[in-house]
Parts: structure tokens; sequence; C-alpha cells
């Protein structure tokens, strides 16, 4: 049965077409994504890298704070759901997009604020209560900015669906996930380009603290140097935010004719949505499928700044440049896969294959900071990225399938819980794991190498999940469900 049957109360007459979107509005949407990659740079990026080598903060703590931007996460679902049921300047999406991103891009600067008193606190009194409070503080700062960024991301993946057909859906997802990878490319030489400061790196930065037995980092000449960089790239990413999806909702989405409860607050409540979420056993596998995959894929984020820095020695600007290699090779995996992989393999394979390559790659990092050779590091990653764009390539055409479009927002709030508390996850693992291997080992090779060790491990694992995953039976799960539900909300 149709579910739209169920809608006995609207006019018969056939729905007005809407135009498909065309590859410059796909490219168009990619500038959104583009703007994370960017702002991602910075968190991970240039935030993780200070906090641990030049701040010197305990990875544990640093790692541990950040990924609260991801341990907020569960709020996308409430998002998502909100965007499904309560159109926001008339549109179901683009205004929680906006506001979002404006509360982000404030959020990243005021982060970076704390993380200077923390700096400061630890470099004067040390692991006292007073540097504990900022450790706190920060942590409270990153996640308003993951709340701020859920309120934002979840609505736009929940358009992709609104604007998009099956034919085009893998096509739309290959372009703006590749921007994505732009974003973290031009950030990354952007960033570079700023920090490339002498005074800020290696012996320069260090300054002598009288009845200190050790020289610091000069926090001042530091945070003078960064600070600019947090107010020019988010303006930026505002800016990219804004451009990438004015107009594009009003002209594109197809949500009210493919809702059933569309501009029906009442059909869609929290309640009947969790219904319909919770209707399949697949919900959950793929649930769990995507948290060790995630968890897996970006437990080196919070560490391969800081691996540069401590095993090869790279100042900051050279250690955020590391996300050149990584951002060309996932957007060259991404957008291949999306034209050329996805439509011959399927979304299984291409994903099962993505794993290997990666797990593969891996191999060739560690194999790296064994001999100090960063040219072989540098081309790892560069591989890793691109086995990384194929089975996100893979993996997000999945999640886009297991969706159903009444409560489309809802769904993929859903799949962002799993992923946004996998990236958490990822980062807390990585930085316990680095913070453990420090105290068992006295070469940081093998501290290191013990994070790569463990996503070897977490990718093979994904793939032995993968097996499980069943769109088709998530769909006839899901399809019953909103029947039942509409049925009973019209008895």
């Amino acid at each position: 049965m149709d579910t739209r049957d169920l809608n006995t109360s609207q006019p018969s007459s056939t729905p007005p077409m809407l135009p498909r979107i065309n590859i410059l509005t796909m490219f168009r949407l990619g500038l959104y994504q583009m703007g994370l990659g960017m702002m991602s740079l910075l968190t991970l990026g240039v935030i993780n890298r200070v906090a641990i080598d030049e701040l010197r903060i305990p990875a544990l703590i640093a790692t541990g704070a950040i990924a609260m931007e991801r341990f907020v996460s569960p709020a996308r679902v409430l998002f998502g759901q909100m965007s499904d049921a309560k159109p926001l300047f008339g549109k179901h999406r683009s205004g929680y997009v906006w506001i979002g991103s404006l509360l982000f891009t404030l959020a990243s600067f005021l982060a970076l604020q704390v993380l200077w008193k923390l700096g400061e606190s630890l470099q004067t009194v040390g692991l006292s209560a007073p540097t504990y409070g900022w450790a706190a503080l920060l942590a409270v700062a990153f996640a308003f900015y993951g709340l701020s960024l859920s309120a934002s991301s979840t609505p736009f993946a929940a358009l992709l669906v609104d604007i998009s057909d099956d034919d085009n859906r893998s096509k739309l997802v290959g372009v703006v996930w590749s921007m994505l990878m732009v974003g973290i490319v031009v950030g990354a030489i952007i960033s570079s380009t700023l920090l490339d400061r002498p005074e800020i790196c290696g012996r320069d930065i260090l300054a002598y603290q009288p009845g200190q037995a050790e020289t610091t980092v000069d926090i001042a000449t530091l945070s003078a140097a960064i600070n600019p960089v947090f107010v020019i790239v988010p303006a930026i990413v505002m800016g990219l935010c804004l451009l990438a999806t004015v107009g594009v909702e009003k002209k594109y989405s197809r949500y009210a004719q493919r809702s059933i409860a569309v501009d029906r607050e009442d059909r869609i409540t929290p309640g009947t949505a969790l219904r319909v979420l919770t209707a399949s056993p697949q919900t959950g596998v793929f649930f769990v499928f995507l948290l060790v995959l995630t968890i897996s894929l970006f437990a080196q984020d919070a560490v391969m700044e800081p691996y540069g820095g401590e095993v090869f020695g790279m100042c900051i600007s050279d250690t955020t440049k590391l996300n050149i290699p990584f951002g060309m090779g996932t957007l060259v995996g991404i957008s291949g896969t999306g034209f050329l992989v996805l439509p011959r393999l399927g979304k299984e394979r291409t994903t099962k294959y993505g794993c290997i390559g990666a797990a593969v790659c891996v191999g060739l990092i560690i194999l790296a900071g064994v001999t100090a050779n960063a040219g072989l590091l540098k081309a790892g990653l560069g591989l890793f990225g691109f086995f990384a764009g194929v089975l996100t390539a893979g993996a997000t055409s999945l999640m886009l399938d297991l969706t159903v479009a009444e409560t489309a927002g809802t769904f993929i709030g859903a799949w962002g819980v799993a992923q946004a508390i996998a990236r958490g996850l990822s980062t807390a693992i990585g930085g316990a794991v680095l913070n453990l291997g420090k105290v068992v080992f006295d070469a940081p090779i093998l501290a290191y190498g013990s994070v790569f060790v463990l996503q070897v491990v977490g990718l093979i694992i994904a793939i032995v999940l993968l097996r499980r995953v069943n769109i088709k039976e998530f769909q006839s799960n899901a399809q019953e469900a909103i029947t039942t539900v509409m049925e009973g909300d019209m008895d």
C-alpha cells in the first residue's frame, strides 16, 4: 500500500512538476560542506595540535574536551524532527541551517579563547583545580559548538534528501561530500599560509619563565598569530553557507509532494518519529555499523598533527598541510566513487573495498613513522584519504537509502547521532590510547602506532557488520510502520 493513498483530504490533482537539480546546483550545495571542512580543520587541525604539542595539555584532556562537540549529537534527532515538523522562516530546512551556522562560527572563536586561558593556567599553577575548571569550560564551549553544528548540518542533510531523486542522489552525494574535502584542502592552504610565521615555530615560540626548570610556550605570541585565523575562516564559512542554500529549498524541495504529513505537525511528533525509527531491526544494525566504521576511520584525527610535530619535528603550519594530501585523496575517492564506482559495484561492495584499502594504508602511515620518512607519510595519507572517500561515498549512499520521506529529518538525525558519537569517541579514544602508549612505551612512534593499529582492527569489524545490513528489509518495515501510525492517527 502506498502511504500517500492515506491522504484522502488532499485534492486529486496532479502535483506540479518540480525542476531537477543540475550539476551546478550540486556544486553550489557543496559550498556548505566546503565550509564544514574548513571548520573541522580549525578544531582538529589547529586547536588539537596547539593544545597537545605547544601548550603541553595532556592528550586525554585536550581530546576529551574537543570530543564534547560530538557527544552532544543526540540533539541531531531533535533538530531533524523539528525541521520535519516546524518550518522556520517558512521553510523546513533552510532557517535551521542559517541560524546554526551563525552560532557555530562564533563558538569556534570563543573556544579558542578558553584554550588560551587553559594553557596559561597550566603554565602558572599546573594540573590544579583552576586548570581543571578551564578544561571543563573548554568542554562546555565545544558542546555548544556541537549543538550549533547539529542544528545546521542535520537539516542540511535532510534537504539533500528532499531535493534529490533516486536516480541522481548518488551523484549529489559524490559532489557535496567531495566539496567537504575541498574545504579541508582550501582551509589547510589558508590556515598554513596565515600560520607560516617564524615566531611560532620551533624554539622561537619558547619563553623562559624564572623559577621553572623548563621553557614554556609564549602564549601571547602564539595567540596573536592564531586568533586572526579564527576570525577570517569562520567569516568565510558563514558566507559560503548563505551562498550555498539561499533559494534552493523553495525551488527544488519535494518534501511537500512526498510526505503525507507535511503541514500537519500533530502527525510528526517525537513519539511518532521514534516509532517509525525503531520499526526495523536494521536501524540498530546500521547504527552500530556506522559507529564502528566512523571510530575506525577517524581515530587518527586526534593524533595526526601531534604525530607530525613529535615524530617528524614539523611546525604548526607544516602539520596543517598534512590535511592537503588527505583531503585531495578523499576528494578523488568520493567524486570518482559517486560517478563511476557506485553505479557499477553497488553500495555494499564499494564500502567493503574502501574499508580494506583504508586498513592497508594505515600500515603505510605507521611505516612512515618507523622510517621517519615525511614523504611516505604524505603519500600514505593521500592513499588513506582516497579509500576513506570510497567508503564514505558508499556508506553515505546507504545512509540516504535508509530513510523515509515522512521522517527524513529524524532518520538523518539518527544516522548523524551514530556518526557524531563515533567521531567523539574516536577523538577521545585516540587521545586516551596515545596517553596510555606514552606511559607504556618510551618511543613516540610506538605510542602513536597503538592508535593506528586500533584503526585497522575496527575497519575489519566494520566489514563484518556490513554483511548484516539489508536495505529492502528496512524499507519494508519502515513503510509498514508509517502506514500503521498514520491509520491510527486517522481513527
